[in-house]
């Protein structure tokens, strides 16, 4: 069975339903994407690498990932730690806004769980994926140790997949973010940028200068989101355009990019080319910003992806 471990933060998330109620689920970009890869292709083995807490939302949130069918062999108990919570809000088009209460969450102390034993487990997986929130919350210690972890991995011949997904607020400058972001571009075999997030690092306004970029510093598989209408990929040096239809009832834009991020990579798992893959992306994406919060309905997502799955 094909493996994929996505390392990072998981959260408890609320959302107001009226101005005394609110609805409280389970989100962050990497679980998010480890669930829409595993709805998208049941076949693969979708995995989380995270720490949660020892308490009672921390025990229904790994419920939560049981219940998706996630992998949860490293989904690691911190005894005193509690999961990051966020509220969030969305305006008439879609955007959304986050307040977060996350600065002590067991999350950031994933690396503490480690061990040797752990990485070689690890390295029988084909892909480990991280993103620049993963980055984020850990501090400089702890990402000097990510750092090693991921040069062993892909020595071993994991797939190292990074995302950028640049979050202002969880850097204390651009300039630590970008030197995060310049390390883990030179780990990376594959890459999922968005031409927004290089922009405000790098100053890369086009997908295809973000493409030369992320050549140069080594991908071999390059994924621009280039927006709601287009996706410039680059495998093995040749460059193709991927036009998208862009969907006209947007209601809430939160986890689009996770859904693309899952969906693309669990169809590159499971053998299709990259127009294939971009295609079943799209529609995953283009399907989860029409339902409210991070994760859609199970059934409507799953009919609505029902051509790729099936393919």
């Amino acid at each position: 069975m094909k493996s994929i471990y996505f390392l990072g933060e998981c959260m408890v998330e609320l959302k107001s339903i009226d101005d005394t109620t609110m609805r409280q689920s389970f989100a962050g970009d990497v679980y998010n994407s480890a669930v829409y890869l595993k709805r998208c292709f049941p076949s693969l083995n979708s995995g989380i690498l995270t720490a949660v807490g020892d308490d009672a939302l921390s025990k229904r949130m790994v419920e939560q990932f049981e219940q998706e069918q996630i992998n949860v062999d490293f989904a690691f108990v911190h005894s005193t730690k509690a999961p990051g919570v966020y509220y969030i809000q969305t305006d008439e088009n879609g955007e959304r806004s986050f307040t977060y209460w996350r600065n002590d969450s067991a999350a950031r102390q994933i690396m503490t769980f480690l061990d040797d034993d752990v990485i070689d487990k690890l390295a029988e997986a084909d892909m480990v994926f991280v993103s620049g929130i993963s980055l984020a919350i850990l501090d400089n210690t702890e990402l000097n140790k990510l750092w090693g972890v991921l040069e062993t991995l892909r020595g071993n011949g994991v797939n190292i997949v990074f995302d950028p997904n640049y979050r202002a607020r969880l850097w204390h400058s651009q300039q630590e973010a970008k030197s995060a972001f310049d390390r883990a571009f030179a780990l990376a075999n594959t890459t999922l940028p968005g031409v927004e997030d290089l922009a405000v690092l790098y100053g890369l306004k086009r997908a295809d200068k973000v493409i030369q970029f992320c050549r140069e510093a080594g991908c071999q598989e390059i994924v621009v989101k280039d927006g709601p209408s287009s996706v410039v990929t680059s495998v093995n040096g040749q460059m193709e355009v991927h036009p998208v239809k862009p969907v006209d009832h947007v209601v809430d834009t939160t986890s689009a990019g996770d859904a693309f991020n899952g969906a693309y990579l669990g169809a590159r798992l499971s053998g299709f080319d990259v127009k294939k893959a971009v295609a079943c992306a799209a529609k995953a994406a283009g399907t989860v910003i029409q339902y409210p919060g991070a994760i859609a309905p199970a059934e409507a997502f799953n009919h609505a992806m029902v051509d790729f799955v099936s393919a």
